[in-house]
């Protein structure tokens, strides 16, 4: 079985590395998910493009982050969700509000609104119970935002099953495991 593993610079087409480069100069590293995404540099390009806005005029970092670990969790990815966790704390969460983001059971009624419906769609292969929509309208959003929504899904899942196929290392710090009781 062939493993994948994450190209050096020198093994992506010039697209490629001027993107890892940026990606240098912006994060101070680059994420081996992202390198291994550069194996196709227009891959790399269009998911940066669009993750860029996923989501951004809809929901805060906080909220964004909270439904990228709810889906993280569903996918079982172990990559996003290190990345995440860390990311989760730089805004400001706390660890046992990060594992209540990923199941569900955050206090923050907004938050536990927006992870039980990414849990709902991830789970249900884009569907979800009427509840689950009725709670996400009556908190307040709109069909603008549930489409916006839905694109932050798509762009965390494209990760998640990034990293699920090719298993490339993680390089952020592990994200502790839910118990059986807590999932």
């Amino acid at each position: 079985m062939r493993t994948i593993t994450v190209p050096t610079k020198e093994q992506l087409d010039k697209k490629g590395q001027q993107i890892l480069d940026q990606l240098q100069n912006e994060m101070g590293m680059i994420p081996n998910l992202f390198a291994t995404l550069a194996y196709s540099s227009n891959t790399l390009e269009n998911y940066l493009a669009f993750s860029s806005k996923a989501g951004k005029d809809s929901f805060s970092n906080k909220e964004l982050e909270a439904i990228k670990l709810a889906v993280s969790e569903v996918n079982g990815c172990e990559y996003c969700l290190a990345a995440h966790t860390a990311i989760a704390k730089m805004n400001g969460f706390t660890e046992e509000e990060i594992i209540q983001l990923r199941d569900g059971s955050i206090s923050n009624i907004r938050l536990r609104i927006l992870s039980n419906l990414a849990i709902d769609i991830a789970q249900n292969k884009g569907n979800a119970s009427d509840l689950t929509k009725e709670n996400f309208f009556n908190a307040g959003f709109t069909e603008k935002e549930l489409i916006d929504f839905l694109a932050v899904v798509v762009e965390i899942t494209f990760t998640n099953y990034a990293h699920n196929l090719t298993q490339v290392p993680v390089d952020f710090p592990k994200a502790k495991t839910l118990s059986k009781k807590t999932a």
